[in-house]
């Protein structure tokens, strides 16, 4: 198993471990994005080391001969990895030249800490010769040292008659979940930080490295401090349905440079906007996405203050459900599911034709109420409907309804 990030002098495994083994042994060519510190650079380094050259662009040398002569780095008979490309877009084409003349499985392995496919500088994506990967924070089952994400796999593909029993036999331990959200998952707060204080002395560093260095590299941004106030009206409205227009209005910004900017984040996949359900029937949906972060403790500092809330309990679910998405090869959706009416669910899987919904409440004792728009979600959808999942914070496991199960986050996570 492919391990990533050291803790005690112990290397963690990561749940992308086998998807990137298996598109290696298939595509002459993958590239794993995310955003910067989510052990990218950790992965590919540890993978098949001295068996592979490595170069990184972050070294000035590499850079320049990559800029001047990329064939030099690609030749020679072992496989590559090119870490953080995005520095030189134009490598890309002497990458699917390589490629061309001679393929193999595996031959390339690139990173980049923004996505590779929404960069305007980058006019070559390797379609048909590279397969994409992302690295997303570490979830809580990859900071316990199980290299996993939450049991969605097992639920969704398992009989509704097999739920209670598949989420009983999972003994973990209660958690705090605010202490989870302050530390978010990028490996070193997570990890190597214990004191709230000292954490935001890194994400202090990570914002002004993230402000000053990687956002030039895909965006010419002059005016730096309205792009950080931007950054926290964003974070402030977390699990919202955000009018660009609107949030222009409190950042003091004008709607096109607040369109711009959000563009801008989701590039280099800081903000995440969850897309609406959009399988209608009988009623009106709303269809504008919704925003998360893809890190807590990045978007409460980013916040200032603000306390955890519902919303970033959402969000550590969002986490894990998307490293979950990420980490395999089945298509999945997610989505929130919206009415006009005012009946919401937090988050909906799509597989396989079946749609699960799932409500998160920061409460410790669930209560029917609690269940009715997964129920209206369900009687909408009919027989496409699987159960519906009611996730809180406190210890009860139980059939709420006929089809909605109560359970606690941290038997999921």
């Amino acid at each position: 198993m492919i391990i990533i990030h050291a803790m005690n002098d112990r290397l963690l495994p990561r749940l992308v471990d086998r998807a990137l083994a298996e598109r290696l042994r298939v595509m002459p060519a993958v590239v794993v994005t995310g955003a910067r510190q989510t052990g990218k650079t950790t992965l590919v380094r540890e993978l098949s080391p001295g068996a592979r050259t490595y170069f990184s662009l972050d070294d000035l040398d590499v850079a320049d001969l990559a800029r001047r002569d990329p064939e030099a780095l690609l030749g020679g008979s072992r496989p590559v990895t090119l870490d953080e490309v995005q520095r030189e877009p134009g490598l890309l084409g002497a990458v699917k030249r390589a490629v061309d003349r001679k393929r193999g499985p595996g031959r390339f392995l690139l990173t980049g800490s923004a996505n590779l496919l929404l960069m305007r500088k980058i006019s070559e994506t390797l379609a048909g010769r590279a397969s994409y990967l992302t690295l997303w924070p570490m979830t809580r089952g990859e900071q316990l040292g199980e290299g996993r994400c939450g049991f969605w796999e097992e639920l969704v593909t398992a009989s509704e008659e097999d739920w209670l029993e598949i989420i009983a036999s999972h003994h973990g331990e209660p958690e705090d979940w605010k202490a989870l959200a302050g530390r978010g998952g990028f490996p070193v707060p997570a990890l190597e930080i214990g004191k709230a204080s000292d954490r935001s002395i890194w994400f202090q560093g990570y914002v002004r490295t993230y402000l000053e260095r990687d956002l030039l590299e895909i965006s010419a941004i002059t005016a730096l401090p309205d792009f950080r106030r931007l950054m926290r009206g964003a974070c402030l409205r977390l699990g919202q349905v955000v009018n660009q227009t609107e949030l222009g209005r409190d950042v003091g910004l004008p709607q096109p440079t607040v369109h711009r900017y959000l563009n801008l984040l989701e590039t280099s996949y800081i903000l995440v906007r969850l897309p609406a359900f959009s399988v209608n029937r009988t009623k009106r949906l709303i269809k504008s996405r919704k925003f998360y972060w893809c890190d807590t403790g990045l978007a409460l500092y980013l916040a200032e203050g603000t306390a955890p809330g519902g919303p970033h309990l959402e969000n550590l679910v969002l986490c894990d459900l998307m490293a979950w998405r990420d980490g395999g090869s089945e298509q999945i959706g997610l989505f929130y599911w919206r009415t006009v009416q005012g009946e919401e669910v937090d988050f909906v899987i799509e597989r396989g034709g079946r749609f699960f919904p799932i409500e998160v409440k920061a409460s410790s004792r669930p209560t029917l109420g609690d269940a009715r728009h997964l129920a209206a979600f369900q009687k909408e959808y009919g027989q496409s409907a699987g159960p519906g999942l009611l996730l809180h914070t406190g210890k009860t496991l139980k059939w709420i309804t006929p089809r909605v199960l109560a359970a606690p986050w941290w038997r999921i996570l």
